[in-house]
């Protein structure tokens, strides 16, 4: 057999390809990252989209998975030009009186601003953050015989039930409805088993790490570990769209930071029949309609708390947002749609000019969905701030067909690389003995398609190249994260 030309060749560059790439370089190989664009970053990338001056994160704009991932903490990213700023307020909840519910780092002033429900909210998140570091290897990660079987046991009893039996923990219209915002991050209907797990990471996250925005946009994420993969010894090529598997440099394995549909698209006719069924039924959920907007002003929250935070959940009371949610997912366009919403300029003035800001918003839609929600969205902030419309200066759209076509993993909309229901909860995107193998020997899956699904966290990457050292390579993965 001929020299090949690299180890291994990754493509995509969102934040999992990069992690998977960074593995692999510093276990020792040679590796080629290959994106389809003319800049790298996938979900991470920052542009001027409304006027000069003016930047706007195009998709994930607040990173609490990233400050807290495992993965990246390993890495020396503040040296390539990272820093997370902290808003005082993580994530904020307004309700139609005026007041709002609001998530800090500090779990005793989150608990006392939920009143009657403060006992209940640190009963529920306490043991949380207590075990987390033994948890984290079994929660963000595919799954296997846990490392902490009693701490994960815990766990499970909490984030396996459904958004809608937890709530019922809480008596308080603010605890109930600051849960439903977290909830509402999955992208399924509350009443779906595990609907409960993604909005629990995301408050231990807050409590443990804060809800930061990344310095000059999300985009310097991708960069510092594009910077550090390069300090390594990489190699990356932009503007490479990959169609077929011959287009590829000889390599011993290639890992896709893509979509089922798109691998198998790419690599459909090295896979055996049942993989390809497999693949073929994976399932994708909402999708979203995004907004950005540029701003005289700050946004002029009615509560004092929304003009501190750097994230804001807009739907009101759990049972409205619990209908919204189960309504879009049937296929429905609801006119009042819960919608999550940033305003990073608040912390962070390089995202505009002197005096101004800038602010990002989506709600969830039907897969696939060209309905423009620009209105539906913007009476939601109105409803919440007053007079938001007047310091509108500039605003750009995104349907679901628009996302996709920004970047393709995001099939119909779905930013979350899939269903994560509990059928696609650990076993995305096929029931195997790894999740990241395929069925072709030195071929995997290393997208937000795989466990632990999305968010800006790279752990998809790293475990879909820890398993590539060891199949292909017979090599230990050396960032010493932990066995997984």
């Amino acid at each position: 057999m001929g020299k090949r030309e690299y180890d291994v060749v990754v493509v995509g560059s969102g934040p999992n390809g990069l992690a998977a790439a960074i593995t692999m370089q510093y276990a020792g190989l040679g590796v080629l990252l290959l994106e389809a664009k003319d800049s790298i970053g996938g979900g991470l990338r920052t542009k001027e989209l409304t006027l000069p001056g003016f930047k706007h994160d195009v998709c994930s704009a607040v990173h609490p998975l990233a400050a807290g991932s495992p993965f990246f903490q390993q890495l020396p990213l503040q040296k390539f030009g990272l820093n997370y700023i902290y808003p005082a307020v993580a994530a904020a909840h307004p309700f139609d009186e005026g007041c709002a519910a609001v998530l800090k780092k500090s779990l005793q002033e989150t608990a006392e601003g939920l009143g009657a429900d403060e006992k209940q909210y640190i009963q529920l998140i306490q043991p949380l953050l207590n075990n987390w570091p033994a948890l984290a290897p079994d929660v963000l990660g595919p799954l296997h015989f846990p490392e902490h079987p009693a701490a994960l046991a815990k766990f499970a009893i909490k984030a396996l039930t459904s958004a809608s039996f937890l709530s019922k923990r809480f008596s308080s219209q603010h605890a109930k409805g600051l849960w439903a915002g977290m909830a509402a991050h999955a992208m399924q209907p509350f009443s779906n088993i595990a609907s409960s797990a993604i909005g629990l990471v995301l408050l231990v996250a807050g409590h443990l790490k804060g809800w930061p925005v990344a310095a000059g946009g999300s985009q310097s994420i991708a960069d510092a570990l594009a910077a550090y993969f390069i300090s390594l010894g990489g190699t990356i090529e932009t503007n490479v769209e990959v169609k077929s598997f011959g287009q590829l440099p000889t390599s011993d394995a290639v890992l896709f930071d893509l979509d089922p549909k798109q691998v198998l698209q790419i690599a459909g006719d090295r896979f055996s029949s049942l993989y390809k069924w497999q693949l073929n039924r994976y399932r994708y959920g909402m999708g979203v309609f995004k907004i950005d907007w540029a701003l005289d002003s700050p946004i002029p929250f009615t509560a004092a708390e929304c003009r501190q935070a750097g994230t804001v959940h807009l739907g009101n009371t759990f049972a409205e947002i619990a209908a919204g949610e189960l309504q879009t997912s049937k296929g429905k366009l609801v006119e009042r749609p819960f919608v999550l919403l940033a305003q990073p300029s608040l912390v962070d003035p390089s995202r505009a000019p002197e005096g101004k800001h800038t602010a990002w918003a989506y709600c969830h839609v039907p897969n696939g969905s060209q309905a423009d929600m620009t209105s539906a969205i913007e009476k939601q902030v109105e409803r919440f701030a007053p007079g938001f419309c007047d310091t509108i200066l500039a605003k750009h759209t995104m349907n679901t067909v628009q996302v996709q076509s920004y970047n393709a993993n995001y099939v119909g909309g779905d930013i979350n690389g899939g269903v994560s229901d509990i059928t696609q909860l650990f076993t995305r995107p096929a029931l195997r003995f790894s999740p990241y193998r395929t069925a072709a020997k030195g071929i995997y899956i290393c997208s937000a398609s795989t466990p632990p699904g999305g968010g800006v966290h790279g752990m998809c990457g790293y475990y879909a190249a820890k398993r590539a050292l060891k199949d292909i390579f017979h090599l230990e993965e050396k960032i010493g994260l932990f066995r997984g």
